[in-house]
């Protein structure tokens, strides 16, 4: 009787844990998501947490903490709390919320000076009201319109020269609003020499770690400079924060860079930015170099502009690409075999390929953003359907683009929608350009779909009539959008563009190492495969687009990182705990043959062979298995993870030493990254040095790229000491997917 009850207690205690578990988990994210909220409203965060609130949902039967969600202070509305820079994009920023559009709106006290009323339709008579001020500055001023200001309520002032004296009345309020300002601020408080040095090299310290988001024209500003002024700081050059500052930063910077290589045995390049887009949409030619090392920190290497110094762009041919990425290899350590590999997001066939070839030690591979992503290209051009939806919503947003009378309807029943009743402007389909990118394509499906009532009652109208006689695509865009079917394909498009996204965001913050790459295929698969079977769409169209995208993208380094890492290792009917030989296809088991012996010399291949038939036959140790593959659940996320994502690794340094050969291979292979989306740069300012020519010279580039790194390397430091701010930001960027889909040109 004891041993029936002993399996059940402990299966409560299991649920009891995995409660407890939960509930920590739960109040964590709560804690964390009010200590953002706190810094945010005293001025260190960003601007919706004023609006938004952090609560704790707790179950009604145990008290125990549930969920959190986040609550708008303006409307009491309820949302998730796993996407706030979404839902303040969503429900604040496009108007959702009813109250936030009254927190915009100015104060009517905001200015002492009020704009003129507008000129009556009866007469010529104007109102002008001037508020007192006791500025000295405004005596005279005020002198001259006391009869005005004392009859400012009683009586209509009547102008002499009619309308025209609005001209005048506006550069008479000018010039009062510039005399009430120009007061001269007192002077600052007096420093100390070794006060003033400290407080300048802060500010160089925050100028140089915001490159990007703060411009020289800053520096330049009168504001800026009454600033310095009033809290006792001289003027501050362009010149001395381009000089010896600058080289004394950027040698510290880079010191601590160094030191941090030294000590690791190898690292893996990260090439970004070669994704090329035209100057002016969101790209400045600037193409980054950074380094990933074992224990997971990401270091900044450099910068480089292909177009040269003047900064004009230019197409780059793997074969430059190509020097360029071995030039930054033998650059970053005097060992070249230090670098097992290469994440880069272009040039995978050639470039890549030929380093490789050339050094049989490195594995270099193509970031899978890009290879999930590049599948929209894929379906606009293999899948009938996807074209088809395209073209015909094309149809629809051209004829309601181009015939007035059309347009005059759509409007009318827009404006009736309830939903739609405070919208600002002209519906969305109406904005449906160029499609050049995901984007614009996601945007008009989702427009589409939020348009479908109106579209219907609009075909239905009485007055669309003279639309079908006066035009004749009138006729077969009422026809298509009283086909049911028609709804129900934009939908399944509008579907599977999102699943292809929700994928790339995973990946984007995820960052899969190689070993995973594998299993993120497969969980591809299988939601494309539920999309099939939701929408009636053939399963084979599907599978064979997928695989011809997945084969391009594919490397024996995936085959042998997942057999080779204890994260997948299964328990066989005897209790061991082997590797996933039988996941794999032929062709991919000998991928991991060749790969290995590819990767050692010589007299090492026939050993590292041998050690590997034997880890396909014992396995690990099932105690040490068991350790390496336990999760927790991500408080920011809410998803199940591997609790410590360098076991696997270190497993094989200690507890599987006897595998000389197969262990280095192994913890070279499972570090590796997949993607190259380790440093997230927005730099909107290298538009504003390119237009203004300021890398016209090799000194002028060579400093430019020393503000890139302080700044590049700052931030990345930031995240490695986990700075709760750059975490928000990494995980909550609204413009993470936008480079990726670029390149897409669905037209």
């Amino acid at each position: 009787m004891a041993d029936s009850k002993e399996p059940q207690n402990d299966k409560q205690l299991a649920v009891v844990a995995m409660e407890d578990m939960s509930a920590r988990a739960v109040n964590k994210r709560f804690e964390s998501l009010s200590m953002v909220r706190a810094k945010a409203v005293k001025g260190k965060g960003a601007w919706y947490w004023a609006h938004l609130e952090p609560i704790l949902v707790r179950s009604p039967e145990t008290d125990d903490p549930k969920a959190v969600k986040l609550r708008c202070n303006l409307c009491e509305a309820v949302f998730s709390a796993s996407n706030p820079s979404r839902t303040a994009s969503e429900h604040l920023k496009r108007r959702a919320c009813p109250n936030f559009d009254s927190v915009l709106k100015p104060s009517s006290s905001s200015s002492s000076l009020p704009p003129l009323s507008s000129p009556s339709s009866h007469s010529n008579r104007k109102r002008i009201a001037l508020i007192g001020t006791s500025n000295e500055g405004l005596n005279s001023c005020h002198q001259g319109l006391q009869y005005h200001h004392h009859h400012q309520q009683q009586q209509h002032l009547l102008l002499s020269g009619g309308k025209e004296d609005l001209g005048p009345l506006a550069m008479l309020e000018d010039s009062v609003k510039k005399l009430k300002y120009s007061k001269p601020l007192p002077p600052g408080p007096q420093l100390t020499k070794a006060q003033v040095d400290s407080a300048l090299s802060l500010l160089a310290d925050w100028f140089y770690e915001s490159y990007g988001s703060v411009s020289f024209p800053s520096l330049d500003h009168a504001k800026f400079k009454a600033f310095m002024n009033q809290v006792g700081l001289p003027e501050i050059s362009r010149q001395e924060f381009m000089s010896s500052r600058l080289d004394s930063k950027y040698e510290e910077a880079k010191l601590e860079s160094e030191v941090k290589m030294r000590d690791s045995e190898f690292y893996q390049l990260v090439s970004d930015g070669w994704k090329s887009k035209i100057f002016g949409h969101g790209d400045e030619g600037l193409i980054k170099f950074m380094v990933n090392l074992p224990n997971g920190t990401t270091l900044f290497q450099k910068a480089c502009f292909p177009g040269g110094v003047g900064g004009t762009l230019m197409v780059v041919p793997a074969a430059y690409a190509e020097e360029i990425m071995w030039e930054t290899v033998t650059g970053t350590s005097n060992a070249a075999q230090k670098c097992v590999g290469i994440v880069a997001d272009k040039y995978k066939s050639k470039a890549l390929r030929n380093l490789e070839i050339r050094n049989h030690w490195m594995v270099n591979l193509s970031c899978q953003i890009q290879g999930v992503g590049n599948l929209i290209k894929d379906f606009n051009k293999d899948l009938p359907l996807f074209k088809n939806v395209i073209d015909n919503c094309l149809k629809i947003t051209s004829l309601f683009n181009n015939n007035s009378q059309a347009r005059s309807i759509l409007n009318k029943f827009w404006l009736q929608e309830p939903r739609f009743s405070v919208s600002f402007g002209v519906p969305p389909l109406l904005y449906c350009g160029n499609l050049q990118n995901f984007s614009s394509v996601a945007t008009m499906l989702d427009n589409f779909l939020s348009c479908a009532r109106v579209l219907q009652l609009v075909v239905m109208d009485d007055s669309y009539k003279l639309v079908v006689m006066e035009d004749s695509r009138g006729s077969e865009v009422a026809e298509m959008i009283q086909n049911m079917g028609f709804w129900n394909d934009v939908e399944a498009i509008n579907k599977l563009i999102k699943v292809i996204r929700s994928m790339v965001e995973e990946i984007e913050a995820e960052r899969p190492l190689v070993g995973q790459c594998l299993p993120l295929w497969e969980d591809l698969r299988a939601k494309l495969k539920d999309w099939c079977v939701k929408f009636n769409i053939h399963e084979a169209v599907i599978e064979k687009i997928i695989e011809r995208r997945f084969k391009k993208n594919y490397h024996p380094a995936w085959s042998t990182a997942f057999i080779l890492d204890p994260v997948y290792l299964m328990r066989d009917a005897s209790g061991k705990y082997l590797p996933p030989f039988k996941c794999l296809t032929c062709e991919q088991v000998k991928d991991v043959d060749n790969l290995i012996t590819r990767l050692v010399s010589r007299e090492e291949a026939h050993i590292a062979l041998m050690e590997l038939m034997k880890w396909r036959s014992e396995g690990l140790d099932p105690l040490y298995a068991q350790a390496v593959q336990i999760k927790q659940r991500d408080p920011f996320t809410g998803k199940m993870k591997i609790a410590n994502p360098q076991s696997s690794r270190l497993i094989w340094e200690t507890i599987l030493k006897d595998f000389t050969i197969l262990g280095k291979i192994a913890v070279r292979l499972l570090f590796l990254h997949a993607t190259s989306s380790g440093f997230k740069s927005s730099w909107s300012f290298m538009r504003w040095v390119w237009g203004q020519g300021q890398i016209q010279s090799r000194v002028g580039l060579e400093r430019v790229q020393k503000m890139i790194f302080i700044a590049a390397h700052s931030k990345l430091k930031k995240q490695e000491l986990g700075n709760d701010e750059d975490k928000e930001a990494a995980l909550f960027d609204d413009d993470m997917l936008n480079e990726v889909f670029v390149d897409a040109h669905l037209l």
